[in-house]
């Protein structure tokens, strides 16, 4: 049966977004079915972190969107300090969720990813060479798509995890968490306003253009999920545990949910995979979870690349969730231990709580691995024994000899590996004959004699210290298939 697309994603969130416009870029055919039929209003996520603008960047469009957000250098009540990050983006951006979606995707949409709105998965099933999805329309009409992949990035409610079978183990870690949108007549000193009493917490935190999100959980005040929020409720648990309610009015948007800890046991099922929070859900405490999922979308979009272009190493696929699993679950642990360290009751251990965050912030380094985790910017994969210690870890964006603006990050724009090699070593295109179709090459903008090889998602895949030719052609056959035939030129006759 003919493929309808290369790759199609259920669900058309941040991450579905991002995954598409990957795809699109490295010139895989995709689309993605998406129930809504309009572009969404809510704004659920409000943080987008550093290592999340460092990949958008390596894409050109952080600028974008920075632009449409606000910078916060360190969120205080938490000890987060993220002016201390090694990064050209030391801090966490505060934007709206919605915000982010259209920058992302304009982009897919203008590199040729297909987004159906107002379409519906409701069946899934697979073989030893697709994925047929059935849709159904806004007119109630059912058809089958067929693809070569399938990617579910369709939230915690997931039906390609259902269709799948596989179970979402868990908890409930908060229940009745009331969001809104709103204004400030009194807007507060600092950036952001956050504290935990007995009573209950609120976090404030703007968006630049004078809305406010406001996060507010009344421990005597449990309600339905289903029960509407009033804006009389979050001004009543606002003064009691702030003093003031900064003169809150105006909603754009008020909503109410529980937050659960959850996570797939599974990430891949033969040529079906799960994505953001279809894969895993916790809590929003350290704004984690949509970066968590684009994270894994960045991770995923060139594996399936090489799979779909045919020259994916064995095994390939089953490093995502091999690499991201992992991630997974170590952000459900850290938003977990800050959620519960906000929700703490009684008088003595929230004391001690504050007294160690106060404790934190003026510790360097123990701000720093604080600030790296919530970010992202600490994130490593696990690397072979044996291997460089650079291998698996996030690569900078280091300055590159020539061109301009000569970064590693603008270099990785084509979606493609970089092969960063020293000056005074043999020339990178004499290495990389064979691969060019997949391998780009730089050369390192300073002194070294290490040869670098960073995947497509801004990790080192390889490093060596000897940039032996031998050594990195190894390199390059384990990491990005077998060299393609160069063909010679043929001989010029002489008359």
């Amino acid at each position: 049966m003919r493929a309808d697309a290369d790759v199609l994603i259920v669900g058309g969130g941040p991450t579905g977004l991002m995954l598409a416009g990957d795809l699109a870029a490295a010139g895989v055919s995709c689309a993605v079915v998406e129930r809504r039929d309009a572009e969404s209003g809510l704004s659920r996520a409000f943080a987008v972190h550093a290592r999340t603008l460092e990949l958008l960047d390596a894409r050109g469009i952080a600028r974008d969107l920075i632009a449409r957000g606000l910078p916060i250098p360190r969120l205080a009540p938490f000890g987060l300090q993220f002016f201390r990050l090694p990064s050209r983006f030391p801090y966490m951006l505060g934007v709206p969720q919605y915000e982010t979606e259209r920058v992302l995707g304009a982009r897919a949409r203008d590199l040729g990813a297909e987004i159906l709105l107002g379409t519906e998965m409701i069946r899934l099933s697979q073989d030893g060479d697709g994925v047929d999805l059935t849709v159904r329309d806004s007119g109630r009409e059912e058809r089958t798509l067929r693809a070569r992949y399938v990617v579910g990035a369709d939230g915690v409610r997931s039906t390609v995890r259902r269709e799948l079978g596989l179970p979402f183990p868990g908890r409930a870690a908060v229940r009745s968490v009331m969001l809104c949108d709103v204004r400030f007549a009194e807007p507060p000193r600092d950036a952001v306003t956050a504290r935990a009493t007995a009573d209950g917490f609120v976090f404030a935190v703007p968006f630049g253009d004078d809305w406010y999100r406001v996060i507010a959980w009344d421990r005597a005040g449990q309600r339905a999920d289903t029960a509407p929020v009033e804006l009389r409720e979050v001004r009543a648990i606002t003064r009691r545990v702030l003093g003031t309610d900064f003169g809150m009015h105006g909603p754009r948007w008020l909503s109410r949910f529980h937050s659960d800890e959850r996570q797939a046991p599974r990430y891949r099922v033969g040529r079906v995979f799960l994505a953001g929070d279809a894969a895993h859900a916790h809590s929003p405490a350290g704004g984690m979870g949509m970066n968590t999922g684009l994270q894994d979308a960045v991770n995923l979009a060139w594996k399936l690349t090489a799979a779909v272009r045919g020259w994916a190493p064995e095994r390939l696929l089953d490093s995502y969730h091999a690499e991201r699993y992992p991630v997974g679950r170590r952000v459900l642990r850290t938003s977990g231990v800050i959620l519960r360290c906000a929700l703490l009751r009684p008088r003595v251990l929230r004391a001690a709580r504050d007294a160690a965050l106060r404790a934190a912030t003026h510790v360097g380094p123990v701000a720093r691995r604080m600030a790296g985790a919530v970010s992202g910017i600490d994130l490593a994969y696990p690397a072979p024994p044996g291997s460089h210690p650079l291998a698996g870890r996030r690569a900078p964006d280091v300055p590159l000899a020539g061109g301009t603006p000569g970064t590693l990050y603008h270099a990785l724009r084509p979606g493609r590996f970089l092969l960063v090699m020293p000056p005074d070593a043999v020339s990178p295109a004499a290495v990389t004959g064979g691969w060019e179709d997949r391998v780009d090459h730089a050369i390192a903008g300073g002194p070294t004699r290490r040869a670098v090889l960073v995947r497509p998602d801004a990790y080192i895949a390889w490093a060596g210290e000897d940039a032996h030719p031998g050594a990195v052609r190894a390199a390059l056959e384990r990491w990005c298939g077998p060299a393609r035939p160069v063909r010679a030129r043929p001989a010029v006759r002489s008359r």
